[in-house]
C-alpha cells in the first residue's frame, strides 16, 4: 500500500486542520470523521493494561493536544493488575500529566481466570525496561465507578480508548443500565476478523475476558475496531527506534528504552518482524481516522467455544469474494439474519437467529497506511511533529 508523509504542520497546527489533512490525503478510505477544526479537545477516558504497546499508546495520547484526557483506568491483561497500574502512573508521571487521575480497574475477568501474556511483555510489563516507582498514586474510586462518575458528569461527550481486555467498561455498563446511552463511543484495539494471536480464533484482548467483550459488542454503543486485521501491518523497526532514541525529551527517551527492549526480545525468539503497535494504532484512529480503511459490520463474539471462545465474528451482507451488484447488496442488507450455531439432536429449537436483519454495530478496520501511522507515532513520541 502506497505510505504518504504526515502534513509537516506543528502539533498545535495539525489540531486546527486536521479536517483538511484528511481530506487532502486522497486514499478511498470510508473513516469516522476527525474532530471539527477548532473545537475543544475530546474528552477521552484510556482504559488500559500496560504492557509493551499500551505504554507507547499511553504516551502517544498524552503527548496529544487534540485529547483531553479525564481519566486513566488500567485493568489486568497483559500482566496482572499489581504491575499495570504502576506502569500506568509511570507512563503519566513520564509525560509530566500527574493532574491525569489514575483508577484501578479490575483484577481479574467478569467469569475467567486470568491469563496474562508475561511471555511477550516481560516480568514486569515493559519487555525489562525499568523506570523508578512511581510518585504519584491512584484515585480512591475503582475503575468502573470513576468511569461511571465522569460519563454521568459529561453525558454525550466521552469517547472510550479501550485498549485491554473490556472488563472494566463492562462492569460499569453492568452497574448502570443509563450509561451505555451516554457514551459517545469507543474505540477499541481488540478483535480480529482473520484469526487470532493467542489462538487461531481469538485475539488476546477479546480472548481474556469474552464475556465482557460480548457485553460492550451489544451495548448499542456506536464502536470502531482496530483490530489483528490492521495492527499486523504495524511492526516496530530498528529504524523507529533510532528516531526515538535521538528525541531529546523524557518521552522520547522511555519510548525508545520500551521499544528497544520489545524489538530486542522479537529478535531474540527468531521473529523476522519487530513487535507490532497495536494499541497505539487504536489511539491513531482516534486521531487521525483516515490513515484506516472502514467498513460497517455486525460483530459479536464467542463466549461457548471450548477452541474458539474470544473470537469475534463479524456479519457483512457485502463481505467475501461473491459480489453483489449495488441494489442487490442493499437488498441483502435488509434481509440478511444474524444466525448462530445450528440446534443439537437433543435440542428442539430451530436453529437460533442472534439478530432478525443485518443492523451493523460497528465499524471495522480494514487497512492502514502503516507510513502515515508511523509518521504519527514517532513524531508525537520524539517531539518532532
Amino acid at each position: 500500500m502506497k505510505t504518504n508523509s504526515l502534513p509537516g504542520i506543528t502539533r498545535r497546527e495539525f489540531v486546527a486542520s486536521s479536517v483538511a489533512a484528511a481530506a487532502a490525503t486522497g486514499l478511498p478510505f470510508k473513516s469516522p470523521a476527525p474532530p471539527r477544526a477548532g473545537r475543544n479537545p475530546s474528552r477521552v477516558i484510556v482504559d488500559t493494561d500496560p504492557g509493551v504497546d499500551d505504554a507507547l499508546a499511553l504516551l502517544l495520547a498524552l503527548r496529544s493536544p487534540e485529547l483531553q484526557i479525564e481519566a486513566i483506568t488500567p485493568v489486568a491483561g497483559n500482566v496482572p493488575l499489581d504491575l499495570t497500574l504502576p506502569n500506568a502512573l509511570r507512563m503519566v508521571e513520564i509525560a509530566g500529566q500527574t493532574e491525569i487521575p489514575v483508577a484501578a480497574g479490575a483484577r481479574a475477568p467478569l467469569l475467567r481466570r486470568l491469563v496474562t501474556a508475561a511471555y511477550v511483555h516481560g516480568e514486569n510489563g515493559l519487555g525489562g525496561a525499568v523506570f523508578p516507582e512511581p510518585k504519584i498514586k491512584p484515585v480512591p474510586e475503582p475503575a468502573a465507578i470513576f468511569i461511571r462518575q465522569i460519563i454521568r458528569k459529561y453525558p454525550g461527550e466521552v469517547t472510550l480508548l479501550t485498549i485491554g481486555p473490556l472488563t472494566n467498561i463492562a462492569t460499569a455498563l453492568n452497574s448502570d443500565s443509563d450509561l451505555a446511552g451516554m457514551i459517545q463511543r469507543i474505540v477499541m484495539m481488540g478483535g480480529s476478523l482473520s484469526g487470532g494471536n493467542i489462538t487461531p480464533a481469538a485475539e488476546f484482548n477479546i480472548y481474556v475476558d469474552p464475556e465482557a467483550a460480548r457485553i460492550v459488542f451489544q451495548s448499542g454503543i456506536p464502536i470502531t475496531m482496530v483490530g489483528l486485521d490492521v495492527t499486523r501491518k504495524t511492526s516496530l523497526t530498528e529504524v523507529h527506534v533510532q528516531r526515538l532514541e535521538s528525541g531529546q525529551n523524557p518521552v522520547s527517551q522511555a519510548a525508545a528504552k520500551i521499544a528497544r527492549k520489545a524489538l530486542e526480545h522479537t529478535r531474540e525468539q527468531g521473529f523476522l518482524a519487530g513487535p507490532n503497535m497495536h494499541d497505539s494504532l487504536a489511539v491513531a484512529a482516534f486521531l487521525y481516522p483516515s490513515i484506516l480503511k472502514f467498513e460497517d459490520y455486525y460483530v459479536d463474539v464467542e463466549t461457548a467455544g471450548e477452541l474458539t471462545a474470544g473470537e469475534t465474528v463479524g456479519y457483512s451482507p457485502t463481505a467475501g469474494d461473491l459480489r453483489r451488484s449495488p441494489e442487490k447488496a442493499k437488498l441483502a442488507a435488509a434481509t440478511m439474519p444474524i444466525r448462530g450455531s445450528a440446534p443439537t439432536l437433543a435440542g428442539t429449537r430451530s436453529s437460533p437467529v442472534v439478530r432478525d436483519k443485518f443492523v451493523p454495530n460497528a465499524k471495522v478496520a480494514l487497512d492502514v497506511d502503516s507510513g502515515r501511522f508511523f509518521d504519527l507515532l514517532i513524531g508525537r513520541l520524539s517531539g518532532a511533529s
